[in-house]
């Protein structure tokens, strides 16, 4: 159990309820029993299920149900050995309900062959299984099952058991009256392990997780011998050794079925449509709350596009998002003063969601009138320049208006130019994603999502566009797009864009991290990249042509930020991102994830003055 537990604790944000089992906490135990059992499918797969009942559960006393489902262990197994935290937070814990933990199929304890982000199955009929109808399967159980519960039912989860959580709504259980999918894959296209289709090399030391299938109940992880172990304090030096994406997948991975997977699926084809959860999101009829962190390296998209999704297709839902200042499912740890890598933004951050926001959220519907609103605000948001929450009626907000802040000979102007500005990309001599090596040895990136930027300006492979001192403060809210007219000599070509915060040089923060100079900190606020060559189609990548002028446009993750008076505004463009993301060969090939050194082809890329960063301003 040692080295199993050692992971979740490197995970410990990803996977929201890494127990401390070492805590000396028997609240737990002192007030529930605990029950393992294995819950049949409509298949007759058999799910491993724990259930935490409160010991003064009577007729005359009744609990809801709380649930998540799980990829990643509901560890400890056994029913003599109790967690010593249950639910969402401690506040829901010690209000008490029934709590129930289940490892999905193919996973721990769990009967069945794990899939990634398992494809929902639209026409069902009495044999056909997926997410969803073992979420329905499993309260249905659950109801007929376990006395003393009051018929309601609702289900949470962070990162993977967030999208379990939101497949989970689609199961429509009468029963299913509040869920809140926290940091939820939507679409692996554009969350964790790929951003617009190009491959997060990051995430190159998770592919153990979730790549290598049990062969046996397991009550520890079983794929642990296939991770990769830190060898020196400088992480980058891994990923220099270790060559191309192909050399690390063919050195490490070969025998990895997610891995080969994303290898051999470059373009949107249908294994990774079938495998979105969007298109699916109809008819939604009870309280969703999502939840997510503006410096989320995982999942960023997944929230924003669930909750809109929601909100388009189904009327009837009682739909809720909240974005916080946090990390990777951070907001279920109190670290007191709030900071993200080296930026403050206020104190018990964690607390006021936990209590005001999510325990409310629950214990309202579960508990209280279904019927009624619990009041809580449509849209929670942080904005994370004023360091303060803002709560918004529509999101993104009616009241802001799209401005274009056009790319011209070094500054954002309000019009477009008539020339362009050029760098010089080469493969072999990619920018660094961070300039802390330290952090290139991490599971999975963090800290980046607000680096300072410092680092990277400068480079002769590295445009940025800058603000004069603003003489007022501007608020960003709501969606971004890059809308880029480039031109390059080579026949593809990825782009990356920062949008970054300025400080002044004389700033001095509330709150500070010992050796961090703040004056004239570049802090990112967004960043997403995008490969030229699915400019016009995710489904179907077309090469550039060399030297031809050509629209390139995305979508940045969305922003709520102010700008404050005295701070500038920049955008930061460069076409290499590593090691966060695998390096673009510039050679138009089939399947870009299979590049050897010898495509490597050097590049000049002209950014046109006509070229301009959208945003939503409020009014």
């Amino acid at each position: 159990m040692k080295v199993h537990f050692s992971i979740l604790f490197i995970l410990c944000f990803v996977f929201g309820n890494a127990q401390n089992t070492a805590q000396e906490d028997t609240f737990v135990k002192d007030n529930f029993t605990k029950k393992e059992m294995y819950i049949p499918m409509r298949d007759g797969v058999k799910l491993f299920t724990a259930v935490y009942i409160p010991k003064d559960i009577s007729s005359k006393n009744k609990y809801p149900f709380l649930m998540q489902r799980t990829c990643y262990s509901i560890a400890p197994y056994g029913e003599n050995d109790y967690r010593t935290k249950l639910g969402p937070n401690q506040y829901l814990m010690k209000d008490k309900y029934i709590f129930v933990l289940q490892d999905v199929r193919g996973r721990y304890m769990s009967e069945g062959t794990f899939t990634n982000m398992t494809p929902q199955v639209d026409r069902k009929t009495k044999k056909d299984v997926d997410e969803s109808t073992d979420t329905y399967d499993t309260i249905e159980y659950l109801l007929k099952n376990i006395k003393g519960n009051n018929g309601k039912v609702g289900q949470y989860g962070t990162s993977y058991p967030g999208f379990y959580t939101a497949v989970g709504v689609l199961a429509q259980h009468p029963a299913l009256v509040a869920s809140s999918p926290q940091a939820p894959i939507s679409d692996f296209w554009n969350d964790d392990f790929l951003h617009n289709g190009k491959v997060m090399l990051a995430y190159f030391r998770t592919f153990p997780v979730f790549g290598v299938q049990k062969t046996k109940p397991e009550n520890k992880a079983w794929y642990t011998d296939t991770m990769i172990k830190p060898t020196s304090e400088d992480g980058l030096k891994f990923y220099r050794d270790m060559g191309t994406l192909k050399d690390g997948y063919e050195k490490y991975y070969k025998d990895n079925f997610f891995m080969t997977e994303i290898m051999n699926h470059p373009n949107y084809d249908e294994f990774w449509q079938k495998r979105s959860l969007l298109p699916h999101l109809k008819n939604v009829n009870h309280a969703v709350m999502t939840v997510g962190g503006w410096f989320d390296a995982e999942d960023l998209s997944g929230p924003l596009n669930i909750y809109k999704t929601i909100e388009k297709t189904s009327p009837k839902a009682k739909n809720t998002i909240v974005m916080g200042p946090f990390s990777h499912g951070a907001w279920a740890y109190e670290q007191g003063k709030h900071f993200h890598n080296d930026i403050y933004f206020g104190d018990s951050i964690a607390t006021y969601y936990q209590k005001n926001i999510e325990t409310k959220f629950f214990n309202h519907y579960l508990k209280g009138n279904t019927k009624q609103d619990a009041g809580l605000p449509e849209a929670l948001m942080f904005d994370t320049g004023a360091k303060q929450w803002r709560e918004f009626a529509n999101y993104p907000p009616k009241e802001a208006e799209k401005v274009n802040f056009y790319l011209s000979d070094g500054t954002l102007k309000k019009a477009a130019g008539t020339g362009f500005s050029e760098y010089y990309s080469d493969p072999d001599n990619p920018v660094l994603s961070s300039d802390n090596l330290k952090d290139f040895n991490g599971f999975t990136p963090r800290n980046y999502m607000s680096e300072d930027q410092r680092f990277a300006e400068g480079r002769p492979d590295v445009l940025t566009f800058t603000t004069d001192v603003l003489a007022d403060d501007i608020t960003f809210a709501g969606e971004i797009m890059a809308k880029l007219n480039i031109a390059s000599t080579s026949t593809d070509a990825d782009f990356a864009v920062k949008l970054i915060d300025i400080y002044p040089e004389d700033y001095k923060p509330a709150e500070k991290k010992d050796g961090v100079i703040y004056g004239n900190y570049h802090q990112m606020v967004r960043s997403e990249i995008m490969p030229a060559r699915f400019r016009n189609s995710r489904e179907k990548a077309e090469a550039l042509i060399p030297n031809q002028k050509t629209a390139v446009n995305f979508r940045l993750q969305d922003v709520v930020h102010t700008f404050k008076k005295g701070h500038k505004i920049q955008i930061q463009i460069s076409s290499t991102w590593f090691p966060l993301f695998a390096v673009n060969p510039q050679k138009f090939l089939d399947n870009p994830n299979f590049a050897t050194k010898k495509d490597y082809t050097k590049a000049f890329i002209k950014i046109f003055d006509d070229s301009a960063i959208e945003v939503e301003v409020l009014k």
